[in-house]
């Protein structure tokens, strides 16, 4: 839902700025399409590599890669409204709270509330794996929405 959202305030904010074709619409949902199925096949690939054993199956990596969608609209709509000076801000805020997030729910997810303690070679792996996905997150969002706000 949030991903077609995204994709319609997309059309709006371009509209806005005169620079709408209906291209843009398909250009702009298949560009964020192929960064979610990258992003969840990173992520798949790195809990294999890092042999976690945990209940996260594709459809939860899926749906944790889609909160991103919240903070990109919550971006754009800022920097619609407020300019680009509003996008920053609103940009380093939306990031901010999705990588708390992602931290908190894949560390609890993916590691187990056993792994409170101290880390062992295994888990510190994993935690690494969890962090540089919350990391991966702004950069994602970012990349999908700069060129929307002027």
């Amino acid at each position: 839902m949030a991903f077609i959202t995204y994709v319609l305030l997309a059309g709006m904010a371009l509209g806005i700025q005169k620079r709408f074709s209906p291209e843009v619409l398909g250009l702009c949902a298949s560009t964020a399409l192929v960064w979610v199925v990258m992003e969840v096949l990173a992520l798949l690939l790195g809990v294999y590599l890092a042999t976690v054993r945990s209940d996260l199956s594709t459809f939860h990596l899926l749906a944790y890669s889609g909160y991103k969608y919240v903070g990109m609209i919550l971006s754009v709509l800022t920097g619609l409204l407020f300019g680009s000076d509003g996008y920053y801000v609103a940009l380093a805020w939306t990031s901010s709270a999705l990588m708390y997030f992602i931290v908190r729910s894949l560390r609890t997810a993916a590691l187990g509330p056993d792994s409170m303690g101290g880390p062992a070679p295994r888990q510190r792996l994993q935690l690494y794996l969890t962090l540089g996905a919350a990391a991966f997150q702004p950069l994602i969002i970012y990349w999908l929405t700069f060129h929307l706000v002027r």
